[in-house]
């Protein structure tokens, strides 16, 4: 079974230097039938504009990816960690026991995109951690990645989670396929783009929710992009 989660039913900020979408409820929006998919809890679409940017904040208990589509992110946490993080690069940080972080768009000009992506841990109480990931060399394209994983698979980030995040970037009018296991579930997000799956019609934004299937085929029909969650 497939749930379309249009991106015109998301939550929205603005607060000027961040325009920010919610896939599930998030600060003051609240939908109680968008509280999350299984593990995950957060999927914000984030744009900051030049100079924007969080400061230095807390959270606990949580598995927090970044993936920046645009723009670079400076990066500085309590753990000692400061980094810019670049377009196509994806940042781990599991809060565990306590991190403070801060996250600002390095640039004074341009705008940047972030996808912030919030998990729950397998247990709470964990000793806090940090990862960070190149994009691929040469560019990967028109097949899915591996970006996160509960064992570090391919040289994935490690999550405290029993989880897959891929992503994948399509050209136009070319396709690529996922295989679910028996008994996984899979949230699937547009980052950009339009594409099919299983005869729904998809663009940026548009979420789906995805229980008891098994090849899940992804046909292109502009150059696209899309992150693909492997869940228990």
């Amino acid at each position: 079974m497939m749930t379309l989660h249009p991106a015109s039913k998301r939550g929205v900020s603005n607060f000027g230097w961040l325009d920010s979408r919610h896939s599930f409820s998030f600060g003051e929006f609240y939908d109680p039938n968008q509280m999350g998919y299984r593990a995950l809890r957060v999927i914000n679409d984030d744009r900051i504009d030049g100079g924007g940017g969080f400061p230095m904040h807390g959270h606990r208990d949580m598995e927090i990816i970044s993936y920046v589509v645009e723009g670079s992110l400076s990066h500085k946490d309590s753990m000692g960690n400061g980094s810019v993080i670049g377009a196509g690069e994806v940042q781990y940080m599991g809060a565990g026991t306590g991190v403070r972080h801060s996250e600002f768009n390095p640039s004074q000009t341009e705008p940047m995109r972030l996808i912030q992506i919030w998990v729950l841990p397998e247990k709470s109480g964990l000793t806090p951690a940090y990862g960070q990931i190149p994009p691929p060399a040469g560019g990967t394209r028109n097949t899915f990645r591996l970006l996160a994983s509960r064992d570090g698979a391919e040289g994935s980030l490690v999550v405290r989670q029993d989880m897959k995040l891929l992503s994948a970037k399509l050209d136009s009018g070319e396709s690529a396929t996922y295989n679910l296991a028996s008994g996984r579930h899979a949230w699937l997000q547009v980052v950009g783009g339009e594409i099919t799956l299983a005869g729904l019609r998809l663009h940026e934004g548009d979420g789906v929710s995805i229980d008891e299937a098994s090849a899940l085929i992804l046909e292109a029909h502009a150059d696209s992009e899309v992150l693909l969650f492997d869940l228990n």
